[in-house]
């Protein structure tokens, strides 16, 4: 039976980063790094748009969802967005800030991220893909691992499977059932994070396919209480809802309906515009008809699918020629409401197999945060998206990536 000191299940973000600076903290220990992957890395090439957002400019736990954002902060404060960027400049990756504060590489190319970090992981480490993890047993002086390879004995052990999002690249959910065989426990709902939303079948949303604008998305609570609000880009597409707004809202979306069915989501389409006002603004405007107005605000489709939900498709003359301040009070309030708080009726999501990430997870509380020690089973470590730690978009999954496995690699 093959004997390593340290083994480091899974090769993604989290795992290469373990290994980096397992292998750096003790570069004379034997580290092994197992991936069931034939291919590793996946998830760091597809990443952006085959770009990898390597981190934000600014992260901090406000951008996290999971785990309390007390216990997020003192694990991302061990190894920030700084740290990073000059973590992959040694590593000759350098990086460029966009508008949006997100951190690409210059190259834009994800494979100069893997690349590089397979090179230093490399120098102390052994990497290998095709090598599917079954079982990890915990025999007290040492862990037994099996899998397809055989048996491996182990001193030390890191789970850095991932969760359960595209399990195309590997992250089937298997190093749950490792964690809990170990004793951890799961959170009571794990579910897709940054997934498109569908909308029902015939919906006029999914005629708007390709239309794509700023929004502001809110969730509603049936009491009137807003949970959470999201501005940003929005897609129609032929299924429903993506882009950056919805992929953000989703995880806060799909927790809520686990909890209470009737909360509500809504899209604002001017973000400029609160209802009050534009009723107001409804009531005032004696030149501009109801198409002009809203041509002036947004895209020609959607233009025409508002009006004729709010005024009705046998009004489609009165809303070309009669100016908004002489619609009917009812019709400005139907119109006022479809054009900034349109209820969205989400049909349900794509699904692991289109989410960027698992929100829930093994709970923060069973792990000691300075080292991402297993508080239950001595010798074990945690890093990566396994946890009860999702991020929104822009970076910030591989910022929690990057941090934990830090923090597990040089305490391992």
């Amino acid at each position: 039976m093959k004997k390593v000191d340290v083994l480091i299940v899974g090769a993604g973000a989290a795992g290469l980063m373990a290994a980096i600076w397992a292998g750096r903290t003790n570069p004379k220990r034997q580290i092994v790094v197992l991936d069931g992957a034939k291919k590793i890395g996946r998830k760091i090439l597809i990443a952006g748009g085959g770009r990898c957002n390597v981190t934000h400019y600014e992260v901090t736990e406000k951008a996290y969802a999971g785990a309390s954002r007390n216990a997020i902060k003192k694990v991302l404060r061990q190894f920030d967005a700084a740290q990073t960027a000059d973590f992959f400049k040694q590593l000759g990756v350098k990086l460029k800030r966009e508008e949006t504060g997100k951190l690409f590489p210059v190259t834009d190319q994800a494979k100069t991220v893997l690349d590089a970090l397979v090179r230093e992981v490399t120098k102390t480490a052994t990497i290998l893909p095709d090598h599917r993890v079954e079982s990890v047993q915990d025999l007290g002086m040492h862990f037994e691992v099996v899998g397809n390879f055989g048996k491996i004995q182990a001193q030390k052990v890191v789970l850095a499977t991932g969760g359960k999002s595209i399990p195309k690249t590997g992250s089937d959910g298997q190093g749950y059932q490792i964690a809990q065989s170990l004793g951890h426990s799961l959170t009571n709902r794990i579910f897709p994070a940054l997934v498109p939303l569908t909308v029902p079948r015939n919906h006029w949303i999914r005629d708007m396919k390709g239309v794509t604008l700023p929004v502001t998305l809110e969730l509603w609570q049936p009491t009137g209480k807003r949970l959470e609000s999201f501005t940003n880009s929005m897609l129609c597409t032929h299924f429903g809802l993506s882009g950056p707004a919805v992929l953000d809202m989703s995880r806060y979306y799909l927790d809520a309906v686990g909890i209470e069915p009737d909360v509500r989501l809504t899209v604002n389409w001017v973000p400029d515009w609160q209802y009050d006002d534009f009723i107001q603004h409804l009531k005032s405007e004696r030149q501009q008809t109801p198409l002009q107005l809203l041509r002036s605000l947004l895209p020609e489709r959607l233009v025409k699918a508002i009006l004729e939900q709010a005024l009705g498709s046998d009004n489609e003359g009165r809303a070309a020629t009669l100016p908004v301040n002489q619609l009917s009070k009812d019709e400005r309030r139907k119109l006022a409401q479809m054009v900034t708080r349109f209820q969205v009726p989400v049909a349900g999501d794509r699904g692991f197999d289109f989410a960027e990430v698992t929100a829930g997870g093994i709970p923060l509380k069973e792990l000691r945060l300075s080292s991402m020690s297993s508080r239950i089973c001595p010798n074990l470590h945690f890093c990566g998206e396994i946890l009860n730690v999702d991020g929104q978009i822009g970076g910030f999954n591989f910022q929690w990536a990057w941090s934990s496995g830090y923090l597990a690699g040089i305490s391992v």
